[in-house]
């Protein structure tokens, strides 16, 4: 713990992970201010408007297994509105909608043979039985899969499944990739449940983000947003100040900025040449997600995965988890494309985009009507999870800086897991720690005498 426990402390960035350093470092004593560049609080996490609903703008999910996630909801007396339930699975294959929900499914899937699916089984239960996640590192997800799986599955199952996740680069993933997947949906068996179960907060992220800045606010917590900071500088008197784009100047003793690590960097000139270089060199997944707001359902699929050749990543059926009440008696249907950052499709129009997405839906299901859509929205996201090359435990960037009082902390410090809400949370109850651990006392040059 610091010596004054009465610091001045600066969180930018409103997200899940924002919120619950601020939480922790305002519960701990100390004097925050939350700081976000949006028109509202939430980032990935975030509501917003379609049609005449409110609801996320990206799909989310709580599994009963997500034991962070759910203590941060009991803290802000919203556990009881969690809703429980068990969802379907499908594949698009060859064409066809296949059911994957069930062993027998499983036994009956068409697109591979018999020594086929034994292998696939196999390979998720060697996967759900590994102990030392780092030693997965060490080899390529493409060449672990074809070793377990075989070369038809990795081609016809798992070779569309990277792609739509990562794109061109699987390539450069790690194992450990498949090791943190399979290793999340195996939870629920390690935490001693009998099952995992699939839930969703009544009102949506919404309720939660309102529910979350109230409770930083009775805890003395300012929370600002449309504020986006520009730089963040040493001052020779000590602690840091940061200018933001309207012009204002704030000081802190300290300030942790939770940003993509490309905008970080941007923000922090005075970091040291070889974090700079690690935090340019983690290669980011961006994601172009179209929310969709139709009269009726697609199917009775909460995730559809897709092995033939569309212009998004699946189909996530929200009414095939939540109560459509919450859509006023709607469906709303996530349309998601993973994609590199710098890739073509964040350059597309709303509309190209539609035209697109509309037109692989009516393959894919022929009782579609394209006048079965009420409204037709997109969230583009360049930075949204780093892509876990080989060795990346070994290559992320600290969070402790070489500049005093200053910390960084994003998606790139999720190691051994994937990007969800219940990570997000473990991740900033983790960082906090550090953070009050550390004990800054040496101030770097003053931004004067390095551009000098």
């Amino acid at each position: 713990m610091p010596d004054n426990p009465k610091q001045s402390w600066c969180v930018l960035g409103g997200g899940m992970l924002g919120l619950t350093i601020a939480l922790r470092l305002s519960q701990a004593g100390h004097r925050v201010t939350v700081k976000e560049a949006a028109p509202q609080l939430g980032g990935l996490a975030s509501a917003w408007k379609l049609g005449d609903i409110v609801w996320d703008r990206h799909y989310h999910v709580t599994l009963l297994s997500d034991s962070r996630a759910r203590g941060v909801l009991k803290e802000l007396g919203l556990d009881h509105k969690m809703v429980w339930t068990r969802t379907f699975t499908g594949f698009y294959t060859d064409g066809r909608h296949i059911s994957m929900s069930s062993s027998l499914d499983f036994l009956l899937f068409p697109a591979l043979g018999l020594i086929d699916k034994f292998r696939l089984g196999l390979t998720i239960f060697a996967a759900s039985r590994i102990q030392d996640w780092k030693a997965m590192e060490s080899e390529h997800v493409e060449s672990w899969l074809r070793r377990w799986s075989g070369n038809r599955t990795f081609e016809k199952i798992w070779l569309p499944l990277l792609r739509a996740k990562l794109g061109d680069g699987y390539r450069n993933t790690s194992a450990a990739f498949i090791w943190a997947t399979i290793n999340r949906l195996y939870a629920a068996r390690r935490s001693g449940l009998k099952t995992e179960l699939f839930g969703y907060l009544r009102g949506g992220y919404a309720q939660l983000l309102d529910r979350f800045k109230d409770k930083l606010e009775n805890l003395g917590v300012s929370i600002s947003c449309g504020e986006a900071a520009k730089q963040i500088r040493t001052r020779p008197e000590g602690g840091l100040e940061i200018e933001f784009a309207g012009g204002a100047v704030e000081h802190f003793d300290r300030v942790v900025a939770t940003m993509p690590s490309p905008l970080a960097v941007e923000l922090c000139p005075q970091l040291g040449a070889p974090e700079k270089l690690e935090h340019m060199s983690v290669q980011y997944q961006g994601i172009v997600c179209a929310s969709l707001l139709l009269k009726e359902p697609l199917s009775k699929y909460y995730v559809t995965n897709i092995t033939d050749v569309a212009p998004f990543t699946g189909v996530i059926d929200m009414s095939a988890l939540v109560d459509r009440a919450e859509f006023g008696g709607k469906a709303l249907v996530y349309l998601p494309k993973y994609v590199a950052p710098n890739d073509p499709l964040f350059s597309q129009s709303d509309a190209q985009i539609e035209e697109s997405f509309l037109g692989a839906l009516a393959n894919m299901y022929p009782d579609f009507n394209r006048s079965d859509v009420l409204a037709f929205q997109v969230s583009r996201v360049r930075q949204v999870f780093p892509i876990p090359t080989l060795h990346y435990s070994e290559m992320v960037p600290p969070m402790v800086t070489s500049v005093p009082g200053l910390y960084l902390v994003n998606s790139t410090h999720i190691v051994n897991a994937t990007l969800n809400v219940n990570e997000t949370v473990t991740l900033a109850e983790k960082a906090t720690k550090v953070f009050l651990e550390d004990q800054p006392q040496t101030a770097v040059q003053p931004m004067e005498t390095v551009l000098a």
